[in-house]
């Protein structure tokens, strides 16, 4: 796996690269949609690929250990294989959906134990494992296992969480090295930077994670209950101390106005649950700001979804019609504003891209911020 640098904005952190992986050429800054279980919730792959455009899914680890369950993925040749993917894969580690099960997780220096939330069954994540899970499931990039400390902790609580999450990257990174990949094509891991919203714990988490990374480096703990300028302010902390030819990966992150100021702190890569979560609630993302489709308001607009949408469905269905639809609780409404969604959100960062390559980007990102989000 190779990342390099391939523009920067001279007013700004920002930059655009091009991550080449197994499976395809990740161009940067890019958005990933999340495929928990393995899809992408309500979204066809053809329609991923063609009109959504997406280069790169994510994959949770967690779930797809406990369903459909390692020997089902191994025996079809992975995630790839089992969901029919052919472009490159991310998965997370599945920690923090474990770290989130409060009251049923027990975190120790092993591991963490925990209970599924399918049946009650007890099972143990260990760094070590946890490689040979990711490596089952067969992901492009892979994330090493971290504990996600709260936004809010104290910086007792975050120093000790962060020194765990240390040692388990040691042990990560040594079962890393230790097995190979099972498909027949290399598999990269990224380490994680945590420190809660404590420049100098960021600091010595970055440094040290940096021992492990090869072509990437993932930042973690943010945007879980810190104030967004908290957020934005460990970015401009890290910005310097990962070196320039290394993907940044911001998990977890978020509207479309963070991914977009996250950018202009040198973040490359994102994933956020927003568009389909959203979505499916009735809330859709524009570049004027954003729509709540139960509103009265758009009962007898009959003007396009989206004026400046990219998609099919943007192209097809009026406002009114898919109000229509959230009202009659029909599930095409959810499908619909899914599919909008994540368009949207990968024309953000193509287009980031391409006001970077063109030199500007900082005065064009700070007019689409102001519009973003705007309730319509």
């Amino acid at each position: 796996m190779e990342f390099e640098v391939t523009a920067r904005d001279a007013a700004s952190a920002a930059r655009a690269g091009r991550l080449t992986t197994a499976h395809g050429v990740v161009e940067t800054p890019v958005f990933m949609p999340v495929g928990t279980v393995g899809s992408v919730k309500g979204v066809y792959h053809r329609d991923l690929r063609e009109d959504i455009r997406t280069q790169i899914i994510l994959g949770n680890t967690y779930h797809l250990y406990l369903r459909p369950g390692l020997d089902i993925l191994r025996r079809a040749g992975g995630l790839h294989g089992f969901s029919s993917w052919d472009r490159p894969i991310l998965t997370d580690s599945g920690g923090f959906q474990v770290f989130s099960l409060t009251g049923i997780r027990k975190i120790t220096e092993e591991g963490c134990t925990f209970q599924s939330h399918i049946d009650g069954s007890k099972h143990t994540f260990t760094p070590e494992n946890n490689v040979d899970t990711q490596r089952v499931i067969g992901a492009d990039i892979m994330m090493a296992l971290d504990e996600c400390c709260p936004g809010d902790a104290d910086y007792k609580y975050a120093e000790k969480s962060l020194r765990l999450t240390q040692r388990w990257l040691e042990r990560y990174a040594k079962r890393f090295a230790e097995t190979e990949p099972l498909y027949g094509y290399g598999q990269e891991f990224f380490p994680i930077i945590q420190g809660c919203v404590y420049p100098d714990l960021r600091i010595q988490a970055a440094e040290h994670a940096l021992r492990h990374a090869s072509s990437g480096i993932a930042i973690g703990g943010l945007a879980v209950g810190e104030p967004t300028e908290k957020m934005y302010e460990m970015l401009e902390v890290l910005d310097p101390v990962i070196p320039q030819d290394k993907a940044r990966y911001l998990m977890g992150v978020g509207t479309p106005a963070n991914i977009l100021e996250a950018i202009s702190r040198g973040v490359d890569m994102f994933d956020c649950v927003m568009p389909t979560r959203n979505g499916r609630n009735g809330m859709l993302f524009t570049w004027n700001g954003t729509m709540n489709m139960r509103n009265r308001k758009w009962e007898d607009d009959f003007s396009p979804l989206d004026e400046n949408g990219t998609s099919f469905v943007d192209r097809t269905y009026t406002k009114a019609y898919v109000r229509h639809l959230f009202i009659s609780g029909e599930m095409l409404a959810a499908q619909i504003a899914s599919e909008h969604n994540l368009a949207f959100y990968l024309e953000l960062v193509r287009q980031a891209r391409e006001h970077i390559i063109a030199g500007d980007f900082a005065g064009w990102k700070e007019a689409a911020v102001k519009k973003l989000d705007t309730r319509l």
